[in-house]
């Protein structure tokens, strides 16, 4: 692991601080939120998917090009990021295609974070998403631990085998229903079988499915709410808006791609409950993964009929969620404008240098 003091040590040394990124998932969104606060920008592109930042090329001062992804690691482009002076901001792509092993124990590069809190993320890891919502008192979905007790409507949350963004979820009604799914999927080459043994199997919790987006850092006076947005996926999102005959009449496999983004907003009389549970779930992560979250995080949620909010899933770095920016009503209450995540991850970065703060919001 990193030491904390070696990252603080290098931040402290940084004068004109640039914002770096990898170039997927919200790079644009980062970037644009930098510019918008007047930082330079570096963005690392994998070969052939340089494209969108080479046209949008108002927000990005210097594109990268690499062979792969994880490249960003190597000692070469490490001490270039450290002698320009730049913090990088974490999305999924980031720990997906750097590693969680990467990020902790070998790029001693100032990441705005907590990189020991990124990994919580996982299902599967020791004090991951459920233990942080156990301690937090949120409700979670109820889990099926062994596959046999499955008895009403679940969905079984399991790794993509070939592609490592993306999770193969597929809902099922029972044990026979799980074992006839899942052996197809591993037959067609969508899971893998190692995968499945470690997979998470929740009651499906039936609702209205909002993203409720916060922000939070040791030098912030309270947890910003960012606003709300709700994903787009196929290709459920295509079947369900078929006639029920016709589904009834189809025989496909459904998939929960996520291609996409789109607004929403909450009836204020729920608003309360929404801005508690993101306090209590700042609460509950700093006494396990100190200092705590910084930075935006994300509680995907449902909104039941008897008005109850369950949370089934929780992003610990950027979400992929730029429609924000220009949407939510949210920011424009607290700070007179509106803005998305990007943006205020700049304005946070901005505050620490000009406070000299850098080291408390960077590990």
């Amino acid at each position: 692991m990193i030491k904390s003091s070696e990252i603080k040590k290098i931040v402290n040394d940084y004068s004109d601080v640039k914002i770096g990124v990898l170039g997927s998932h919200s790079a644009l969104e980062v970037m644009d939120g930098a510019k918008d606060e007047n930082f330079e920008t570096t963005v690392f592109c994998q070969k052939g998917r340089e494209g969108p930042y080479q046209r949008f090329n108002r927000i990005a001062d210097q594109i990268v090009v690499l062979d792969k992804f994880k490249d960003m690691a190597s000692a070469k482009n490490q001490k270039m990021l450290r002698d320009s002076n730049t913090i990088v901001v974490p999305h999924r792509s980031l720990t997906v295609y750097l590693g969680y092993k990467t990020i902790e124990d070998k790029f001693k590069v100032p990441i705005f974070g907590n990189r020991k809190l990124f990994q919580a993320e996982e299902r599967t890891a020791k004090k991951g998403q459920y233990y942080l919502l156990e301690k937090a008192r949120i409700k979670y979905p109820k889990l099926f631990k062994d596959p046999k007790r499955i008895n009403k409507p679940s969905i079984v949350k399991v790794q993509e085998k070939n592609r490592p963004l993306e999770r193969a979820f597929f809902t099922v009604s029972s044990y026979k229903d799980y074992k006839e799914k899942s052996e197809q999927k591993i037959k067609q080459g969508v899971i893998a079988k190692k995968d499945l043994e470690k997979a998470s199997i929740e009651e499906l919790a039936i609702g209205t499915y909002m993203n409720f987006n916060f922000f939070h850092t040791p030098i912030s006076n309270q947890v910003d709410f960012i606003g709300i947005e709700r994903r787009l996926q196929t290709n459920i999102h295509d079947y369900n808006a078929l006639p029920a005959k016709e589904q009834l009449e189809m025989d496909i496999d459904l998939q929960n791609i996520e291609v996409g983004h789109t607004p929403a907003s909450i009836r204020e009389s729920l608003l309360e409950k929404v801005l508690k549970m993101g306090d209590k779930f700042v609460s509950a992560v700093k006494k396990e993964y100190a200092p705590g979250i910084i930075g935006p995080f994300s509680l995907q949620s449902v909104i039941t009929k008897d008005l109850e909010l369950i949370v089934y899933d929780v992003s610990l770095r950027v979400p992929g969620n730029p429609i924000v920016a220009t949407t939510s009503p949210y920011t424009k209450y607290q700070y007179g404008q509106t803005f998305g995540v990007g943006r205020r991850i700049a304005m946070e970065i901005k505050r620490a240098q000009e406070e000299d703060r850098l080291d408390e919001i960077v590990t």
